[in-house]
C-alpha cells in the first residue's frame, strides 16, 4: 500500500483548490483494431458488450491492482482510501439529460456479470426510476436563483469541505464514487476535454470518443486502423501525470489482450 500522505500530498492537499488550479488533463490515442474483433466475436456469441463495458472494467481492474491513489479522496486535508472501489458511467436518457449509472465493487465483475448488471440498471433509468443522486440534481434545478447557489454551497461545504454525510439527502463525502466514464462517441465526439465536478470527491473523470479509422504504424508499416482516443481529468491534489501514464500503459495491455477480462 502506497503513502497516501506522503510530504508533498499534504502540501498539495493545502496549496491547491478543488477544481479551480488543480486539474490535468491528457490523453491517448490507442489501436483498437483487434479489440474491435474481439468485441465483434463475443456479440455474435451472444455477449452484447460494447467499448464502454471494457474500459470500465479494465479501468477498474487497473486502479485495484496497481493505481489505489485514483480511489482516494481528500477529507479535512488527508487523503483517504475510498471505502469501494465504484465506477460510474454517464449515459444519455431519451430525454436527451446525462444520468449518471453507479457500479459497486466493479473490480469484481467480469464482462458477462458487468453486462448483466449494466442491462438491468440502463433499463431502470429509461422507466423513469434514476438514483436518489440525480433525483437530487433535479431537486436543485427547481430551486430559484439565487437560493439555489446558496444551498449548493452548503451542501458542498457540508459534504465535501467537511466530509460530513446527509442521510436525508442521500449524500456522503464520496456519493460520486471513484471514477466517472462516458462515452461522448455516442455524441458524434472523437476526443473531449473532461471536467471535474466541483461537489464530487471525484479524482478521475476519463472520456470516451468515437473510434475511427486513421493511417497508423502497424508492425512497420503505415496501414489503417481503427483508433479510439481516451481524455482523461485528474485530481492534481490526489494523482499525478506518472498516475494517468501508469493507467494508459495498463489499458494498451487490455486492448492487446482483452480476454484477460473474461475472468
Amino acid at each position: 500500500m502506497p503513502n497516501l500522505n506522503s510530504a508533498w500530498r499534504l502540501t498539495a492537499s493545502t496549496i491547491y483548490k478543488k477544481p479551480v488550479d488543480s486539474k490535468i488533463l491528457g490523453s491517448v490515442e490507442l489501436d483498437v483494431t483487434d479489440l474491435a474483433i474481439f468485441i465483434k466475436e463475443k456479440r455474435s456469441e451472444g455477449l452484447k458488450i460494447t467499448y464502454s463495458h471494457f474500459f470500465l472494467l479494465a479501468i477498474a481492474k487497473t486502479i485495484h491492482n496497481h493505481i489505489p491513489e485514483f480511489n482516494s479522496y481528500l477529507s479535512r486535508g488527508t487523503i483517504k482510501m475510498q471505502p469501494d472501489l465504484v465506477a460510474a458511467l454517464s449515459i444519455l436518457t431519451e430525454t436527451g439529460e446525462m444520468s449518471t449509472l453507479k457500479i459497486p465493487a466493479i473490480h469484481t465483475f467480469n464482462l458477462n456479470t458487468l453486462l448483466g448488471f449494466l442491462q438491468n440498471q440502463i433499463q431502470t433509468i429509461k422507466n423513469g426510476n434514476e438514483s436518489k443522486l440525480m433525483k437530487l440534481k433535479n431537486g436543485l434545478g427547481g430551486i430559484p436563483w439565487p437560493f439555489r447557489t446558496w444551498v449548493y454551497s452548503l451542501i458542498k461545504f457540508l459534504t465535501i469541505d467537511l466530509s460530513l454525510s446527509l442521510p436525508f439527502l442521500n449524500l456522503t463525502p464520496t456519493s460520486f464514487g471513484s471514477f466517472v466514464l462516458s462515452n461522448i462517441g455516442t455524441l458524434g465526439l472523437d476526443i473531449g476535454y473532461p471536467a471535474l465536478l466541483p461537489s464530487a470527491n471525484l479524482p478521475l473523470v476519463i472520456l470516451m470518443g468515437r473510434p475511427q479509422p486513421k493511417p497508423w504504424v502497424h508492425n512497420g508499416q503505415i496501414v489503417i486502423r481503427e483508433i479510439l482516443t481516451l481524455s482523461a481529468a485528474i485530481d492534481h491534489r490526489l494523482a499525478d501525470a506518472s498516475h494517468a501514464g501508469k493507467l494508459f500503459n495498463h489499458l494498451r495491455n487490455f486492448v492487446a489482450h482483452p480476454s484477460l477480462l473474461e475472468n
